[in-house]
């Protein structure tokens, strides 16, 4: 079995799964944020039997979205939210700019190895970077397993594996490295399979870098996706967590539907067109177009290293006049180490708009919407019509330093043309 399928079969109380199985799993964490969180906590008010919700120690709440509400009905949203969790005894819950809900989770010690990680936002997948089994889950399934009985059902995934090798150019980030892999691969090959991600590029990469990976499988049709655990990622998750962690591996003779192979040793900066997240192309194939906004932050883009990356390609520059160009760190934590190192003063004085620790324009409830005839280019994970505001709008997707080179210019950019 490979490390899903141990994972699985543990939870299920089974000593082997097979691919395609249905199973009844135990559940280690729920995370759930604003809006997924309010979805599901009015379904088990009003449909539940069972009143009662089992583990709410397990259950994690964070306004990542709506934060700092705009607006009456998503102030009503995190008022519900606050009493439903003050009723059921749900004590973990941040908010007040405290970050993005897949941030907060690692920073707070919550994701460990081995463990089931459920969440109502898709892009819960990402947990499978720290050796855990994660995905995304429906309002029902939440509110009527894992509420009153800290369980959840799944079909046991098969396995694809995806391996990249070789050694990035100047100014190729993982962000350009996975919108490839989705454009290569597209996104229904992999529908409710695991993506193994592995290969020399992928092993010397930081664990922060990974986190893309796993995180946009779900944009790929997966259920989850999962990185083969290492001390690097051991080491990670110890600086978060101080208690014990039993590692998952995979067996050797671990079996695949299909194994892909990647090279990034040529492979160029790549801009995402709308209307879909498979739609990519090289940057010299968007340079050119006109922007109005530009956008670094969201779950795929918040690091620390993001924004430095950010501060040194724009310091002793300026945002272009015609531009809004919006900083959104992942979390309180990562913001105030930008704050402390200097890194938000540059942006500052380069004429950014530095917000709070959230999602950010990601679905547009706090900041950031499009008017009809807008054009966007941002690091969020996708840039469906509509998602941030007039369907009329345009959403082109990039890495930092894409965003960032075509801020600058006002229009799309391949950020080969500065020297770092």
């Amino acid at each position: 079995m490979n490390m899903i399928e141990k994972i699985i079969a543990e939870a299920s109380g089974k000593a082997k799964v097979t691919p395609g199985e249905t199973v009844i799993a135990k559940v280690d964490k729920v995370l759930l944020h604003d809006f997924g969180a309010y979805l599901i906590s009015n379904v088990f008010e009003k449909e539940s039997q069972n009143k009662v919700i089992k583990h709410p120690e397990d259950i994690v709440v964070v306004f990542d979205h709506y934060f700092s509400p705009a607006d009456e009905k998503t102030a009503t949203v995190v008022k519900w939210n606050e009493e439903f969790c003050k009723k059921y005894g749900i004590n973990h819950l941040y908010h007040s700019g405290e970050g993005i809900c897949h941030y907060i989770l690692v920073e707070q010690g919550f994701v460990r190895p081995g463990k089931v990680i459920i969440g109502s936002d898709s892009h819960t997948t990402v947990y499978g970077n720290f050796g855990a089994f994660s995905c995304g889950c429906g309002n029902q399934s939440i509110a009527a397993m894992s509420f009153p009985y800290g369980k959840t059902w799944l079909r046991v995934p098969s396995t694809v594996k995806i391996v990249i090798d070789g050694e990035c150019p100047p100014y190729v980030t993982p962000r350009d490295v996975i919108n490839y892999a989705i454009a290569q691969i597209g996104d229904s090959t992999c529908i409710y399979k695991a993506i193994e991600w592995a290969g020399d590029y992928i092993e010397n990469l930081s664990v922060e870098e990974r986190y893309i990976f796993t995180l946009m499988s779900v944009e790929m049709g997966a259920k989850t996706g999962f990185i083969e655990p290492d001390q690097k990622m051991i080491d990670y998750v110890k600086t978060y967590y101080k208690g014990p962690i039993d590692v998952v591996y995979s067996d050797p003779d671990k079996k695949y539907d299909e194994v892909f192979h990647m090279d990034v040793s040529k492979m160029e900066p790549s801009v995402t067109f709308p209307p879909a997240v498979t739609n990519v192309k090289t940057v010299s194939e968007a340079v050119g177009i006109k922007i109005n906004q530009a956008s670094v932050g969201c779950c795929t883009d918040a690091h620390a290293d993001d924004f430095r990356m950010v501060a040194k390609l724009i310091e002793g520059k300026t945002v272009h006049p015609s531009c809004r160009f919006l900083i959104i760190p992942g979390t309180r934590s990562i913001y105030n180490e930008l704050m402390e190192d200097g890194t938000l003063a540059i942006l500052s004085k380069a004429g950014c708009n530095i917000f709070p620790a959230s999602c950010g324009p990601c679905q547009t409830v706090n900041m950031g919407a499009q008017a009809a005839g807008d054009v966007m280019i941002s690091t969020a994970p996708r840039n469906f019509p509509g998602r941030t505001g007039s369907d009329k709008a345009k959403h082109f997707l990039g890495s930092p330093l894409t965003v960032t080179a075509s801020a600058i210019k006002g229009e799309i950019t391949d950020p080969r043309e500065f020297i770092l």
